[in-house]
C-alpha cells in the first residue's frame, strides 16, 4: 500500500468534512482499518486449516466448514470497508470537478470574470446533496453488513463446537473452530465500532439538515423584513 498517497487522500477527506466526519474518519482508520490489517487477518488466517471434525470421511470437513462459514469474516469486512469509504471519495471528486470547472472559466474569461464557485469546497448546492447522500449511504452500508453478519453468525459469535450431519458425513460429527474466543472478541469489537460509525453518520446528517433549515429560515426572515 502506498501510505503517502493514502495519507493525502485522508487529508483531502478531512479538509471537506465536518467535525463529526473527522471523528468518523478517525474511527474507521484507527479502529477498523488498522485493526483489520494488523490483527484481524492473522486471527482468521487459520480458520479453514484448523477447522477439525472428528471423522476421516473425505469431504466431510470441507462441506461442514462451507455450511457454517459461507463467507469469511475477513472478506466481508474488506468489502464493507471498501463500500463505506467510497462515498468520501465521491465528495472529493465533486470538489475536484468544481475546481476544474472554475479553472476553465478563469482561463476562458480571465481573472475578472464572475466566479461560479467562490469556495468550491463549501457544501452548497449539489455538493451539499452529494455530502448528505454519502452520509446516508455509509450508514446504510454498515447497517446492511451488520444484518448480514447477524444472519450468518447468530449474535455475532462463534460456538466452540458445531454439530454437522451433512452428506458425505457418515453421521452427526463434532467440528471444532480454531480460537473461537479470540475471534468473538474481534467480531464484537468490529460490531461495536460499526455501530458508533452509524450513529456518527446519522448525527452528522441531522446536523447538516438542521443547519441548512436554520439558514433557510434566517434568509426568509431577512427577506420578509426587507
Amino acid at each position: 500500500m502506498n501510505w503517502s498517497m493514502f495519507e493525502g487522500l485522508l487529508n483531502g477527506v478531512n479538509k471537506y468534512s465536518t467535525a463529526f466526519g473527522r471523528i468518523w474518519l478517525s474511527l474507521v482508520f484507527i479502529f477498523r482499518l488498522l485493526v483489520y490489517v494488523v490483527a484481524a487477518e492473522r486471527v482468521w488466517s487459520d480458520d479453514h486449516k484448523d477447522f477439525d471434525c472428528n471423522t476421516r470421511q473425505p469431504g466431510c470437513t470441507n462441506v461442514c466448514f462451507d455450511h457454517f462459514f459461507p463467507v469469511s469474516h475477513i472478506r466481508l469486512w474488506a468489502l464493507q470497508l471498501i463500500l463505506v469509504t467510497c462515498p468520501s471519495l465521491l465528495v472529493i471528486m465533486h470538489v475536484a470537478y468544481r475546481e476544474a470547472k472554475e479553472q476553465r472559466l478563469r482561463e476562458a474569461g480571465g481573472d475578472g470574470c464572475r466566479r461560479i464557485y467562490p469556495n468550491p469546497g463549501k457544501k452548497r448546492g449539489g455538493l451539499w446533496w452529494t455530502y448528505l447522500l454519502s452520509l446516508l449511504f455509509k450508514a446504510g452500508v454498515d447497517i446492511v453488513f451488520l444484518y448480514i453478519f447477524y444472519r450468518f453468525y447468530r449474535n455475532y459469535t462463534l460456538p466452540r463446537v458445531v454439530k454437522c450431519e451433512l452428506r458425505p458425513c457418515p453421521n452427526v460429527v463434532d467440528c471444532f473452530i480454531s480460537r473461537p474466543t479470540e475471534k468473538n472478541i474481534f467480531t464484537l469489537f468490529m460490531v461495536a465500532t460499526t455501530c458508533v460509525c452509524i450513529v456518527l453518520s446519522l448525527v452528522e446528517a441531522t446536523y447538516l439538515v438542521g443547519k441548512r433549515c436554520h439558514e433557510c429560515l434566517q434568509d426568509s426572515g431577512g427577506d420578509s423584513r426587507r
